[in-house]
């Protein structure tokens, strides 16, 4: 019997009666990890200290429905003790001697980490084909692409190896994979989930949130991670509450805004199409849907190339091979070693981002592009403000295509930025944006759909979210390779 294909609750229940232990769950996610190792969705595993904690568990009361569920963590949030790589050779074997605020909190929860996914390097791409441990494999066709620069833990919960699984989104990198493998992910609003123990990208932008199989078990995962923490400036003064409230709750009377720029020419014909089948949806079931334009949407993706590239720059500089991580061998000076260091650990994508970043930074063109970027995300924020006065929530497609093949060239620098291009907009305004599986291609690869919500109005978009998944009631298991 395969436990981690019941629904939380059910396996909440068998833990509670004794039916089942921790450790039957931990092994049969390292049973599901290894029959799917062909997917590269991680970049280390965890069984011996996992199964350790299963069995440290024997006995304890089951005190919450996540206690004893093991989860995935993409591999650019430190944890104490486990090998945290950024899926780059210049942290190849860095082991960090403290635990990120969020896995404090999945720690407090009993629930068991198996592993770090893979990723983009440095969260930079939107393929995970960055990474210095090679790219992770769509489920629904080993073929093609799971993403970035979550993909790791897109394919791992798309395969059904675990439950849960954490992702980071600086530019989309948690709804996009999620688009491309058929699975739920959640950007919450910037300030929601601390940062600290996130290795920084784009600090301005940065937000770790949830990826599960569907939309209750997501809003559950959320529910462990918020909170205010002294650790994180930026993180929001907002007390904890249950976004599971608002779950199997009518939609009679919600208003939905669909920007025009989301449903544009550079949208597939495929994907536009399962998008309207769904508004004709929430049409017939008393919901309200008006196509709008929203200013500055257009711009959102040069606005994210300043502000993460320039932000990248000046975070990455630490990485220097002085204090930890991989060092240059057979060099003398420190300037030699600065070089060298760099210019073998990280790989080309993330170079270019550090080059073009440095620049926008240096002397007047901080004020000319980022200073100047900055100014017109204040614009953009205000209009999305704009549109919140007057509708309850923002839908749209969440990528442009489903999901390509592994194969496809990767040297033209904008193609990463394109792939993102409709999920950017709600990392520039800091909102919460989600992903949630619509429909199929030709070739039944999943198409997602975008839901953005106003500022921590999270449990909003879990209402949509859960209607439109129990009204579609796809079967979302790919069932191996089509």
């Amino acid at each position: 019997m395969r436990y981690l294909d019941k629904n939380i609750e059910e396996i909440h229940e068998l833990l509670k009666s004794g039916k089942i232990k921790p450790i039957d769950l931990v092994e049969e996610a390292f049973d599901n990890i290894e029959k799917n190792k062909e997917l590269n969705a991680y970049i280390t595993l965890c069984k011996e200290e996992a199964i350790k904690e299963a069995k440290e568990l024997e006995g304890k009361e089951v005190d919450n429905i996540l206690f004893g569920l093991p989860i995935a963590i993409k591999d650019n949030i430190c944890t104490n003790g486990i090998r945290t790589t950024c899926a780059s050779h210049i942290l190849e074997n860095f082991v960090p001697i403290y635990d990120a605020t969020i896995i404090e909190k999945i720690k407090s929860k009993h629930m068991i980490i198996i592993g770090k996914t893979n990723m983009d390097e440095f969260a930079m791409g939107s393929s995970s084909r960055t990474s210095y441990f090679g790219a992770p494999k769509n489920p629904w066709n080993k073929n093609k692409i799971c993403g970035g620069s979550s993909g790791g833990s897109a394919a791992t919960i798309s395969a059904r190896d675990v439950l849960f699984a954490i992702g980071s989104d600086t530019g989309g990198s948690i709804r996009q994979p999620a688009s491309y493998t058929g699975i739920v992910g959640m950007k919450p609003t910037y300030g929601r989930i601390s940062r600290y123990g996130l290795i920084a990208f784009g600090s301005s932008l940065d937000q770790m949130g949830p990826m599960t199989k569907n939309v209750y078990e997501n809003a559950v995962l959320l529910n462990a991670l918020v909170g205010r923490d002294p650790k994180d400036l930026t993180s929001a003064k907002k007390d904890e509450e249950d976004f599971t409230r608002l779950i199997g709750k009518d939609i009679k009377g919600m208003k939905i805004a669909v920007p025009n720029y989301l449903m544009g020419d550079v949208v597939s014909t495929e994907v536009k199409d399962k998008i309207k089948d769904t508004i004709k949806l929430l049409e017939s079931n008393g919901a309200t849907v008006d196509y709008i334009d929203v200013k500055y949407l257009e711009h959102a993706m040069i606005l994210y190339q300043i502000i993460a590239m320039g932000e990248a720059s000046s975070n990455l500089a630490r990485f220097d091979g002085i204090r930890y991580g991989f060092q240059a061998e057979n060099v003398n000076k420190i300037e030699d070693i600065y070089l060298e260091t760099r210019g073998q650990g990280f790989g080309e994508e993330v170079k270019r981002r550090i080059m073009v970043g440095s620049y926008l930074l240096s002397g007047e063109n901080a004020k000319i592009y980022y200073n100047k970027a900055l100014s017109i995300r204040e614009d953009m924020k205000t209009e999305f403000n704009k549109v919140f006065e007057k509708y309850d929530l923002i839908i749209g497609p969440t990528s442009v295509t489903t999901a390509y093949d592994l194969t496809d060239p990767m040297d033209d620098p904008r193609k990463s930025f394109m792939d993102d291009v409709l999920v950017i907009p709600a990392n520039m305004a800091g909102l919460p944006g989600m992903n949630i599986p619509v429909g199929f291609d030709k070739d039944h690869m999943p198409i997602g759909m975008q839901i953005i919500g106003n500022s921590f109005d999270e449990a909003k978009m879990y209402q949509l979210g859960s209607f439109i998944e129990k009204e579609l009631n796809l079967d979302l298991n790919p069932g191996g390779e089509k």
